[in-house]
């Protein structure tokens, strides 16, 4: 018989500890909560998602909960959790203090300001005038009713419209200003009464079949790293490890407990699926997930890349050429058993995650419906007795925040034409385990050390600052196991600070790779769960621990930390760019830097667009300070083609100015035209058309396709910018080297 396409949707749904362990009697409620972010995701992002599937009955999917998440949730929905952004939020505006207006100024504009903030005319009223006149003048020209206006439509925003036709909310949105301190009041009701549903709605959709719910490992710990730092050199063998090696293989099976134990009290039943955090896995955490229960995990392509020593090619179109080895669980045999794994579509599972939102909402859900309709025809073509499993995992938060409506029209598009599809089944991992028991096995000890982010470790060790804090962490892991008095019964505060100090999201931001507004802060709750360790153990306190993990100074040169997809107007918009590379070009040693026009090269990408920005010299003008045209030269260094020097007059012989490229893109600053154009036999640049974007006012901005290059995604790509007038070459940057990229 021939099978259906099975597509399993995994949303994992994770916010980082925000609760402070200084929490006590004695202190200011506002000291609980560092950071909101529990509060407003749970608002806009967990809830929506399921009840907008409970309009689909036929499609099932999957959610994982991270436990540390649903202890957050509930304190607020008890009314006991109190965050800075709360705090202010329910002050009245006349016992506001000055550094509480400053706070207001600058952080109650947290938002995607395309998204959450342009849609309100009142909100983008007052963002736009802190971006256009600054902060001192808000603080000095801003009257009460604008802080309180500000106060409401912050936590307002944050609102899924998915609850607007909810009269109370309605209404708030149809006024629009003038709010009071009783309507703030209300506002923070209105959240609780949200939060207090999500965990019920998800109990309910899992027993009625439609949703599968599972768990992770407690406080979201990278497993493998617990159990041995060293498993970092699996996939990076000259990482540098931190000073001492962590080896504490004991804390897997506590933080499997207490994630099994939770779930059961939470949801009636075992939990059957682990998402284990950041899809990390080894061979040593296998046996304890095994022991405690789980039947099935997931992980990533890049794992089972690296396992079966097999790189998964894609064709220009972006599907995988080898869809047998991808799309179909695998039976993990261990002497503690067998256990089965999913690995995710890494592609698919980021188009949602950092592209779509950039598309009209039923392009993209016809993009998506389209590749699976592909992988459907590959699975009739080659396999049509074997079902095939396609698993597309990512965050189910944190994307939401680019797309208009919260998603609201891409998933209403992408549900109702998958209802449609009748080739296509939505189903949950564990009922395709079930019905198609996994006849693939690997054996555990050949299962790849990695995690979802390139199959290593490297977001979360062997960077100096990341290494610091492992340091950190064993030495305190270290003095708690001087004290086996310490037992969970008789003092859990000490267990508590442990298991969040072992969280993953600490990691993340320390040192290089991520970067937010709150990197100091998530450097001090690090900090302030290991202290929680030292005081529950009436132990000395490290001086070290009163100083910062890290300097979180502003940062010059990087890579890009993510997929951007800026609006191309020439207006440099910071949170268009936020996680684009840069490059010092004006203040940069070398050649350029005392006479340099461009001061600074952005750069990024994503499935549909390579991005350039250049930020200039203020008052420069094409044609007289600023040479009037900018040529784009791209080549390809693992790929034989024609090649062709750089089509301009007096070019230097030196490197990179004299190697040879195969695209070509010349603007023209001064009518903002371009002209594409490949290499072709005999050193010939022949004409091609293009759909660049280019814009030039506060700063120059591109976009162009990869269409236009027509490259295999996975590949790599090397950039080289020259300015030229008539022809005749000016500048060239990045001085000395060229943009390094890869085509998603």
């Amino acid at each position: 018989m021939s099978h259906p396409l099975h597509v399993a949707f995994i949303w994992h749904q994770h916010q980082p500890l925000y609760k402070s362990p200084s929490s006590d009697a004695s202190i200011s409620r506002s000291n609980k909560y560092r950071l909101p972010w529990v509060r407003l995701h749970g608002t806009k992002d967990y809830l929506d998602l399921v009840l907008m599937l409970e309009r689909y009955p036929k499609l099932h999917q999957t959610v994982n909960l991270v436990p540390s998440l649903i202890l957050q949730l509930e304190d607020y929905i008890a009314g006991t959790a109190f965050d800075p952004y709360l705090e202010v939020s329910l002050t009245p505006t006349e016992q506001l203090n000055q550094g509480q207006k400053e706070f207001i100024v600058q952080h109650f504009f947290d938002a995607n300001h395309h998204t959450l903030i342009d849609p309100h005319p009142r909100y983008s009223e007052l963002y736009h005038q802190r971006q256009s006149e600054g902060q001192s003048w808000c603080l000095e020209n801003w009257q009460l009713q604008d802080y309180s206006d500000l106060l409401a439509w912050h936590n307002l925003a944050w609102i899924d419209p998915l609850f607007w036709d909810d009269p109370d909310i309605a209404a708030w949105l149809k006024r629009g200003r003038d709010f009071t301190l009783s309507d703030r009041q209300r506002i923070y009701s209105k959240q609780r009464e949200i939060l207090s549903r999500i965990i019920p709605q998800h109990r309910k959709m899992q027993e009625a079949g439609q949703l599968e719910v599972t768990t992770t490992p407690y406080t979201h710990p990278i497993m493998p790293l617990l159990a041995d730092t060293n498993s970092g050199r699996v996939a990076v063998p000259e990482m540098t490890l931190p000073n001492c090696r962590f080896q504490w293989e004991e804390d897997i099976p506590r933080h499997l407990y207490k994630s099994w134990e939770l779930y059961k009290d939470r949801f009636g039943c075992e939990p059957v699926g682990l998402w284990p955090s950041e899809q990390s896995v080894s061979p040593s955490v296998l046996p304890y997930i095994i022991k405690q229960g789980f039947k099935w995990i997931c992980s990533d392509e890049a794992v089972l890349g690296w396992t079966l020593k097999h790189f998964f090619h894609r064709d220009g179109a972006g599907n995988v050429e080898e869809p047998d080895l991808l799309y179909k669980p695998y039976s993990l045999e261990t002497n503690a058993g067998d256990l089965a794994i999913v690995f995710r579509d890494h592609r698919l599972s980021d188009l949602i995650g950092f592209t779509y939102s950039s598309m009209p909402a039923k392009q993209a859900a016809a993009d998506l419906v389209g590749h699976l309709q592909a992988i459907f025809k590959r699975q009739r073509e080659q396999q049509p007795e074997q079902p095939w499993l396609v698993t597309i995992a990512l965050d189910g938060e944190n994307c939401w925040e680019f797309y208009p409506e919260d998603g609201k029209p891409f998933l209403e598009a992408l549900y109702a034409s998958l209802e449609r599809e009748p080739n296509i089944k939505l189903v949950t991992v564990k009922e395709f385990i079930q019905q198609f028991p996994p006849t693939t096995t690997i054996k555990g000890e050949q299962l790849h050390s990695g995690s979802w982010v390139d199959g290593s470790f490297t977001t979360w060790i062997g960077d100096p600052a990341k290494n610091r804090a492992w340091d950190y962490l064993t030495q305190a892991r270290e003095v708690l196991a001087k004290h086996p008095e310490a037992t969970e019964e008789n003092n859990p505060q000490v267990w508590e600070s442990l298991y969040a100090a072992e969280g993953s999201d600490w990691f993340w931001w320390f040192g290089e790779g991520h970067s937010s507004n709150q990197d100091a802060i998530f450097d001090q709750l690090f900090r302030e769960h290991l202290i929680g360790i030292y005081k529950a153990l009436n132990e000395p306190i490290p001086p070290y621990l009163r100083n910062p993990v890290e300097i979180h100074a502003a940062r010059t040169n990087h890579p890009p930390e993510g997929f951007i997809h800026p609006v191309i107007n020439g207006s440099g918009d910071e949170q268009d760019w936020d996680k684009a590379g840069r490059i010092e070009v004006g203040g940069a040693r070398g050649t350029m830097h005392q006479s340099s026009i461009v001061q600074r090269l952005w750069y990024g990408l994503d499935h549909l667009n390579f991005y350039i920005r250049l930020d200039l010299k203020s008052g420069v003008k094409p044609g007289q300070d600023l040479p009037s045209e900018l040529n784009l030269l791209w080549f390809y260094p693992e790929k034989t083609m024609n090649n062709s020097p750089i089509p301009l007059a007096e070019v230097p012989d030196i490197a990179p100015l004299n190697y040879h490229y195969h695209h070509h893109l010349e603007i023209n600053l001064l009518s903002q035209s371009v002209q594409f154009r490949e290499a072709g036999e005999h050193f010939q640049w022949l004409p091609r058309a293009s759909r660049a974007q280019v814009a030039l006012n506060n700063c120059l901005e591109l976009a162009v396709p990869w269409a236009d290059l027509q490259m295999p995604p996975d590949y790599p790509v090397r950039v080289i910018l020259v300015l030229a007038n008539d022809g005749c070459y000016h500048s060239y940057l990045p001085e000395n080297a060229l943009v390094q990229i890869q085509i998603p």
